[in-house]
């Protein structure tokens, strides 16, 4: 009786929002209902059929509706696209079409041709992107340096990008091929080297579409771009938005969390972008009447930590935070298009393989994924953390993968036989809940067992940033000689020193179960951090909690004290020898 009632509210359902003929709906609900576990999946339905519905329209838009700059120019002519902050210097459609004209002439006239490489390395400014659009006219494929690099990671990015000037190809300019390479852009080099990761054309249209269309964005909102033009979050998801759509992009020369808000009323922005901390950071500023003086109605942006969501959203008066997921070189992109508190993203539990992506069991240690019997990986339930992976399909712009310059590091990224096919995974890995929606775990490597416990360094460093008034804090697991698993270690960033130790303590033992709370401090001047605020761990990683090593204070969770204490020479060599118990 119970399937029959839910098959008859399906029905409906179908009816009124697909306004499907009813021979129809009655098949396809039967079929449904009869398939899947009745009430359990009858529920995930209802409450994920309207979230699903978009998105399928969403992917719809994106593979009929290609434009190209040459339509943006066209329809929106004089309309501003492009505001440098540093010096207000408006560009209309038109005249950054000039430019980059005048870039692909000067180019041409010089003896480039398709298929060179042309390294750009500068700070953010309209001319950044007129330069690398105007290569893209003749072909020419930019590789975009991080303009922070000096010595041998300046080097070595030339190097791998293949950036010359050798002229070669026909003697006329070739048409822009919607598969061809864009642009490179350089992963963070978070755990060594950067790689240099391919954008063909079609990739920087899709990220930018799906952004454009899944969180309801229109022509006529003006977008702030604080972030760095050579990656990918500011030159793609953010200038895509101008070259694609028509809206006018505000580029930030760089960060700045005590003029942001200020800016936004300046330029009467509606959009803005965030990346890793930037959230906090403004959060930490002090608070001022002009933060809710502003007209942005939405935060676009990944890394948004779960713990200060609804904080940000109601202190600067945000109502909608546009969270997404993707990494550059990934053909797994996700969205969070119905503003839900802390997901990145979801795919459907209702139909599943319209987008084929899955999320799948992994050795969160070694970051092997884990196969069954029949050597195929095996998918994660609800609750489940899982690698992200997606099925590539090289001829679908939404499904193809161009990996890196270097073949081998392409090899590297892609996994066999995973669900019988060829599949990509990302670097990280997330959980699903029952409706399908994604959260962020972790980043790859950072993740941890301690106590019989999987620590996550993300969690935890977000609890221990708000215990510490919003101070810049890493967390991650350092080895102890003789004890299973790793430690956990964190380093807070605390010039002044004015970190109270005792209540910390006190405030930590509320905030954390025991196996989460870090077992070693370091207290230094300050975090390094990549061009997008995501913070480098391997070198304090490597150092550990070795005083020898570390010229910063070290501290150490005694437990029979409960409390901290200076860890110094003598203290170290009592832990490694065993005698001190953790």
């Amino acid at each position: 009786m119970l399937r029959l009632a839910c098959s008859t509210a399906l029905l409906f359902v179908f009816r009124l929002l697909l306004g499907l003929p009813w021979l129809q709906v009655v098949a396809a609900c039967l079929i449904f209902f009869f398939g899947t576990g009745g009430w359990t999946s009858f529920r995930v339905f209802v409450k994920t059929i309207g979230r699903d519905l978009h998105a399928a329209g969403v992917l719809l838009k994106v593979k009929l509706n290609v434009k190209i700059f040459a339509e943006t120019v066209q329809k929106y002519g004089d309309k501003t696209a492009l505001i440098f902050e540093g010096t207000g210097e408006k560009w209309s459609f038109r005249e950054l079409d000039d430019y980059s004209n005048r870039v692909a002439n000067l180019l041409y006239q010089r003896g480039f041709r398709e298929g060179d490489v042309v390294a750009l390395f500068m700070e953010n400014r309209s001319q950044y992107v007129g330069l690398w659009l105007g290569m893209a006219k003749i072909g020419v494929e930019a590789a975009l340096i991080n303009f922070n690099l000096r010595l041998e990671a300046l080097v070595h990015c030339v190097n791998i990008s293949g950036s010359k000037a050798v002229i070669f190809g026909s003697d006329n300019p070739p048409q822009r091929g919607f598969t061809d390479r864009l642009f490179y852009i350089y992963t963070s080099g978070t755990t060594g080297m950067p790689k240099a990761a391919i954008v063909v054309h079609s990739r920087y249209y899709r990220m930018a579409a799906l952004v454009y269309y899944g969180f309801g964005m229109r022509s006529e909102d003006v977008l702030y771009d604080c972030l760095p033009l050579y990656h990918s979050a500011g030159n793609i998801v953010g200038v895509g938005q101008c070259l694609i759509h028509g809206m006018t992009v505000v580029i930030k020369k760089k960060f700045s969390a005590s003029k942001f808000w200020d800016d936004c009323i300046k330029y009467n922005c509606t959009i803005v972008q965030y990346i890793g901390e930037i959230c906090r950071y403004l959060l930490n500023q002090p608070v001022r009447h002009t933060e809710q003086q502003h007209r942005v109605r939405m935060a676009l942006g990944n890394g948004l930590r779960q713990s200060i969501w609804e904080e940000f959203m109601q202190r600067f008066n945000v109502p909608q935070i546009a969270e997404f997921y993707g990494a550059t070189e990934c053909n797994c992109s996700l969205g969070n298009f119905n503003n839900k508190t802390g997901a990145c993203g979801f795919n459907s539990r209702i139909l599943p393989y319209v987008y084929p992506i899955r999320l799948v069991r992994v050795d969160e240690e070694t970051m092997e994924l884990i196969r069954g019997p029949d050597g195929v990986c095996i998918p994660c339930g609800p609750g489940e953390p899982g690698q992200l992976v997606g099925r590539i399909k090289q001829n679908d712009p939404l499904r193809r993968f161009d990996g890196y310059v270097n073949e081998t590091a392409t090899n590297k990224k892609i996994a066999h036989s995973v669900f019988k096919k060829e599949t990509v995974p990302t670097c990280d890995v997330l959980v699903m809940d029952e409706c399908g929606y994604m959260y962020f775990r972790d980043r790859t490597g950072d993740t941890f067992r301690w106590k019989g416990e999987n620590v996550s360094t993300t969690e935890v460093e977000g609890t221990l940033s708000r215990l510490l008034d919003m101070k810049d804090v890493v967390v991650y697991g350092v080895e102890v000689p003789g004890v299973e698993g790793k430690a956990g270690m964190a380093a807070v960033a605390d010039p002044e020193n004015s970190t109270d130790l005792e209540k910390f303590s006190r405030d930590l033992e509320k905030a954390l179960p025991v196996y989460a709370r870090p077992v070693f401090l370091r207290f230094l001047p300050e975090v390094n951090k990549t061009g997008t605020f995501k913070f480098q761990k391997t070198e304090m990683r490597r150092e550990g909690f070795d005083p020898s090593l570390v010229s910063d204070r070290l501290y150490f969770l005694d437990c029979s004290k409960g409390s901290y204490v200076p860890l110094d020479a003598e203290l170290h060599r009592s832990i490694v020898s065993g005698k001190q118990k953790l």
